[in-house]
């Protein structure tokens, strides 16, 4: 161990995993700050599990840039910081390729692919760590899961802006998300209607289609396209230009999420590092474009394609994202308190919760098509909002792996 007071009660590691969304300083600095006052240490571990895979267990070593105690001073420094205040990475230590290998440890990894989770568990160790709080989506969570499995104590945070997390009905970064959606949309229509064109708006959303569902629900577009459902240009450009010709401003908009397909078509392959896609808003333009003709008089209907992107997923939080964060920090804390782990925070039913994180493994959170998406008119569906959580489809939906 190289951090030691006598009065420290424990050391607790905080990191934030996989993409960016509003709201993790809040949830950082509610912890770090709460956990000063009981007297524990807080490290941030940087860039993710990177950090705990890349630094050397070694007093002389520069491990700057891995991680560092977060005191009274450091909290008041951050105080509005905008990025992500620890970085972030999407590095997953069990699948690390040859190259991605740190240096000091390459005589020791040499397989194409490695599994460094040894490595992670002495450098928690060196470090004096007794909880980890790990924010992050399905990826960063499902590690820490294999993490708690094998003995390191854990209270997870869920944060992602697709709303897509198992086991809870909100995940830090998902409001701040469709906010921001609506209101780009609803300024870039203007420009649909100045034009008298098809707008198609790409949004995030790999495996779940919330971010695409929510803000055509809020009434901002006229189609949307998921990842759920495989649908044929031919339906969606026809919908889409009886949209326009019934639109006193001739425009229709279509929210596409990333992880769209068209019929007959697959997902472009993706591991942890989720690679870039390859524009499907573009190519459901192209075609558009083309399919417009058949139910247009022949005539081809001109298209903008405004990929929303990282717009929506940086900056500062809106209302419900900061005081979430606030809220599950404190949870978090609680659980360190009672001496619970294996546990991550949730909201459900409306209330604040913790659950067990297996629970990120067990199921699959998805749109559930049959109650909330329309697969003829391609458009959310919602005969009765009773029962349903804040965010309306973001409930869990279990389905068995």
């Amino acid at each position: 161990m190289i951090i030691q007071n006598n009065r420290c009660r424990g050391v607790i590691g905080i990191l934030t995993g996989g993409g960016d969304v509003p709201g993790l300083n809040p949830a950082i600095r509610r912890i770090a700050s709460r956990a000063i006052k009981e007297n524990y240490k807080v490290i941030g571990i940087k860039r993710g599990w990177a950090g705990l895979v890349e630094m050397q267990r070694d007093p002389q070593a520069d491990n700057k840039d891995y991680y560092e105690e977060i005191s009274s001073t450091v909290l008041a420094n951050m105080s509005r910081t905008e990025e992500a205040f620890l970085h972030s990475s999407r590095t997953k230590p069990s699948e690390l390729l040859a190259d991605e290998v740190p240096e000091h440890l390459r005589d020791l990894y040499r397989e194409p692919i490695n599994d460094l989770t040894d490595e992670v568990k002495k450098n928690i160790e060196y470090l004096g760590i007794d909880y980890i709080i790990p924010v992050g989506g399905d990826d960063t969570l499902k590690y820490a899961l294999r993490l708690h499995r094998e003995g390191v104590k854990i209270i997870a945070i869920p944060k992602t802006m697709d709303g897509d997390v198992a086991g809870t009905d909100y995940c830090i970064g998902f409001s701040t998300c469709i906010t921001r959606t609506i209101e780009m949309i609803n300024t870039l229509s203007a420009s649909a209607g100045s034009h008298e064109r098809f707008m198609i708006i790409e949004v995030f959303g790999r495996y779940a289609g919330f971010t695409a569902v929510l803000p055509t629900l809020a009434g901002v577009a006229n189609r949307c396209v998921i990842p759920e459902y495989k649908f044929s240009i031919d339906q969606l450009a026809e919908l889409m230009v009886s949209d326009r010709a019934k639109n006193p401003g001739k425009y229709s908009i279509v929210v596409v999420s990333e992880g769209a397909m068209f019929y007959g078509g697959e997902q472009v392959a993706n591991d942890f590092k989720h690679q870039k896609r390859s524009g499907i808003g573009e190519k459901i333009a192209e075609q558009l474009y083309e399919a417009s003709a058949k139910f247009n008089g022949g005539k081809h209907i001109d298209t903008i394609t405004q990929n929303l992107g990282y717009l929506v997923r940086s900056g500062f939080p809106d209302a419900t994202d900061s005081i979430v964060s606030i809220a599950y920090a404190n949870i978090a804390l609680d659980m360190v308190l009672q001496k619970r782990s294996g546990l991550m925070t949730v909201f459900r039913d409306g209330c604040y919760s913790v659950a067990d994180l297996d629970e990120v493994s067990l199921s699959k959170k998805e749109v559930d098509i049959e109650r909330f998406y329309d697969t003829e008119l391609l458009c959310p569906k919602c005969n009765s909002f009773i029962g349903s959580p804040l965010m309306v489809m973001t409930a869990t939906k279990f389905l068995q792996k």
